[in-house]
């Protein structure tokens, strides 16, 4: 009975979250508007620091929204037969330019299966992404590296992406994919639990290994099957 409550919970969490979302959504978009009109009918308003600071606050206002309904529907998958190896390495190269521009170099090693795993294309892309960014923030000195490995594992697969980046504590690993749980500056704290919540749908795992100052790697395991 006690896991039935918890699932109607969390149900209703997500459904909460959903609406509140979508209901926030509408004014923020609609003062986003008016401040665009303001801006095009007066220019010299651009030119102060509040301006600045205002149109910062609102594109974290969106980018917070934003991941409160990726978060709140990272559960809804759709999941097909998929290569692996295609598709990684298809999601990949949309990064090289970001990467390139940001002077961090990308290695990527993929071994090749005749077995599809099943994916949710759109959401394993938005998990990619997540860790690819996540990586990139991490990263703050010259010589920057994030290596993605594919291997086969026991009945699925396994995709490693390692960086050498700032790196995390135990503590801090403990915690990093519970929602709203950030040790960035600027962070949502909804990122990596979006990406862990996705993982689950597939009814896959995701671990992290971190040392501070050398980096951190991410591992998601998938099966081959969606059973």
């Amino acid at each position: 009975m006690q896991i039935e409550i918890t699932k109607q919970s969390e149900k209703d969490f997500r459904f909460l979250l959903s609406r509140l979302s979508h209901e926030i959504r509408n004014p923020v978009t609609l003062i986003n508007s008016e401040l665009q009109l303001m801006a095009s009918s007066h220019p010299e308003l651009c030119s102060y620091r509040q301006w600045d600071s205002l149109m910062d606050n609102l594109e974290y206002v969106k980018e917070l929204l934003k991941e409160l309904s990726d978060f709140s529907h990272a559960q809804t998958v759709t999941l097909v037969p998929v290569n692996p190896a295609e598709f990684l390495t298809t999601v990949l190269s949309c990064q090289k330019n970001t990467l390139d521009y940001l002077g961090i170099r990308l290695e990527i090693h993929v071994e090749h299966t005749s077995s599809p795993v099943f994916l949710d294309r759109i959401k394993m892309r938005q998990v990619i992404f997540n860790l690819i960014k996540n990586s990139c923030e991490a990263i703050d000195q010259p010589g920057g590296k994030i290596i993605v490995n594919l291997i086969p594992a026991d009945s699925g697969i396994c995709i490693c992406i390692k960086d050498n980046g700032c790196g995390m504590t135990h503590k801090q690993t403990e915690n990093i994919f519970h929602p709203f749980i950030t040790y960035k500056p600027e962070g949502t704290g909804l990122g990596l639990a979006v990406t862990a919540e996705i993982i689950s749908a597939h009814h896959g795992q995701i671990r992290v290994s971190s040392t501070p100052g050398q980096g951190s790697a991410f591992y998601i395991y998938l099966p081959a099957s969606p059973e």
